[in-house]
Formats: C-alpha cells, sequence, structure tokens
C-alpha cells in the first residue's frame, strides 16, 4: 500500500504526518504518552477501508515544540485544512481524544464521527486520588530523572495503576517508553502554551450530535474510567465499549480486539 508522507506547516511548527488508503478520511490522534506510532497495529489495516491519516503532535514523535500559544483541536483543523480534507472521522486517545472532542465542539460540520480510547473531556474533575507512584514520579520529573518518570508513567499507563509493575513488558513496553521518552524531554524545554477551549468541553457534550463510540480498559485509571462513563452518558446515543484485562493503550496492548470494535462501529455508520 503506498503511503505518503510529509510536514504540514501548522500554526508556527512542522508537524510530521503519514497518509494512506481511499475512501472516508479517518484521522487517527494519539495519546500524551506516545506519538503516531500508537496506531501501527491500527494504520494500514484500516487503510484498507479509509483514507487514513496519522501524525505527531507538538512536541511529540517527530514534530518540535516551538514558542508561542497553541490549542491541539485546531492543530488538528490546520491540517485536515493543508491537506485539503473537508471531513473526518475522528479517533483520538488519552489526550488525542479529548483534542477529538474539542475539534467536534468548534468544527461539526467537519466531524462525522467520534471515537475516543481513555479519553475524558476538557475541564472534566474527579475526587478520584492519584496513583501510588505519582509523588515519586514528580519528583523524578523534579529531578530530570526522565528515564525513572517513563518508567512511572509505563507502571500508571500501560500496566495500569492496580496492577502489578511490569505486567506488559517486552516490544511493548519497549515501544512506548521509546515514545514517551521524545515527549518527556520536549516537555523540559518548556516551548508552546496550550490553551483550552474558552468553554470547556465538559459543559458542552450535549452539543455533539454524531455517532460516537466511547472505549476504555478496566485496568485504566479511576479517573479514566470515570471520564469515559461520563462521555457515553452525556453524549446523545453514544455508544460505551469496556474492554477488559487492558489499561489505557489499547491499540497497542490488544490491537485485535480493539480493531473489531472500531471496525464494526465504523461499519455500522450510514
Amino acid at each position: 500500500m503506498t503511503k505518503q508522507t510529509g510536514f504540514a506547516p501548522v500554526n508556527g511548527t512542522q508537524m510530521y504526518y503519514e497518509i494512506a488508503g481511499s475512501g472516508h478520511p479517518l484521522i487517527m490522534v494519539h495519546a500524551g504518552v506516545a506519538d503516531n506510532r500508537l496506531w501501527d497495529h491500527q494504520f494500514d489495516l484500516f487503510a484498507e477501508q479509509y483514507h487514513v491519516i496519522r501524525f505527531d503532535q507538538r512536541g511529540f514523535g517527530q514534530t518540535k515544540p516551538v514558542d508561542g500559544d497553541f490549542n491541539r483541536s485546531e492543530d488538528i483543523y490546520a491540517l485536515l485544512t493543508h491537506l485539503g480534507i473537508n471531513h473526518a472521522y475522528l479517533m483520538g486517545c488519552s489526550m488525542g481524544g479529548g483534542a477529538c472532542i474539542d475539534f467536534a465542539l468548534t468544527h461539526p460540520e467537519m466531524a462525522k464521527a467520534l471515537i475516543t480510547i481513555g479519553s475524558g473531556p476538557g475541564g472534566f474533575k474527579t475526587d478520584d486520588p492519584p496513583p501510588a507512584v505519582w509523588g515519586d514520579l514528580v519528583k523524578a520529573y523534579e529531578a530530570d530523572e526522565l528515564d525513572k518518570v517513563a518508567e512511572y508513567e509505563a507502571q500508571i499507563w500501560l500496566d495500569g495503576p492496580a496492577a502489578p509493575a511490569g505486567r506488559v513488558g517486552g516490544a511493548i513496553r519497549e515501544k512506548m517508553i521509546a515514545m514517551n521518552s521524545i515527549a518527556l524531554h520536549n516537555e523540559k524545554l518548556e516551548l508552546g502554551k496550550e490553551i483550552p477551549l474558552a468553554s470547556p468541553a465538559v459543559n458542552r457534550l450535549s452539543e455533539l450530535h454524531l455517532p460516537a463510540l466511547i472505549i476504555y480498559g478496566d485496568l485504566d485509571t479511576p479517573y479514566v474510567q470515570t471520564a469515559g462513563k461520563y462521555l457515553a452518558d452525556h453524549i446523545a446515543g453514544a455508544k460505551r465499549v469496556i474492554m477488559s484485562g487492558v489499561a489505557h493503550l489499547p491499540s497497542m496492548e490488544q490491537p485485535a480486539a480493539l480493531n473489531k470494535i472500531v471496525l464494526e462501529f465504523l461499519a455500522a455508520l450510514p
């Protein structure tokens, strides 16, 4: 399958992207501990039926952080506009899912379906305590011990905060830590300031009128599970799927199961 790659001028940075396939456009937006490689087990498969776009958000993978204010949903808009795409299905994991929600609110005419994986709406808060290793993670970050930070984050997001450390190992863990290490080093540069929507998504979910699929794992953090339920309860007609035995990154840990769930949802769309 032919794959097109490039760098798009997007709101002050050069955003790396990949495109493959034909059909209805589908954009994949990665989590905050990953980059476009989060979708390695989805990209080629989905491109057999859809025009698939994946990219590195600013500060991740091959897209550099730059000075200046930005909004991740507007970065999605600028990338799609640059590529000449005027509508798309949106699939995002974690932070990427939040950006997709914001995009659907600010550009409803372009958003034709919404799939979130381990995500919550902007402005959502709970009383859930932080993961047990959070204090150690913060200390390591402040001490510039980024290898330790990456391992603590793997324990939270890949293993799951209540699961044994190292539950998921091998190549999956190595890839997650490699992707997250790039993001952590870029974060330390302190370039750019993310500006949220003036009216946060948590108060606006009733404005969403599109097919929506809300996915999260039963080993994910309590916050994410609460946020996922909130999304499913407050987006009219949304379908909720709780995946068993997986934490925050099912596209890496249980790709076959995730692919089946998402492709069946997409196939049922008008």
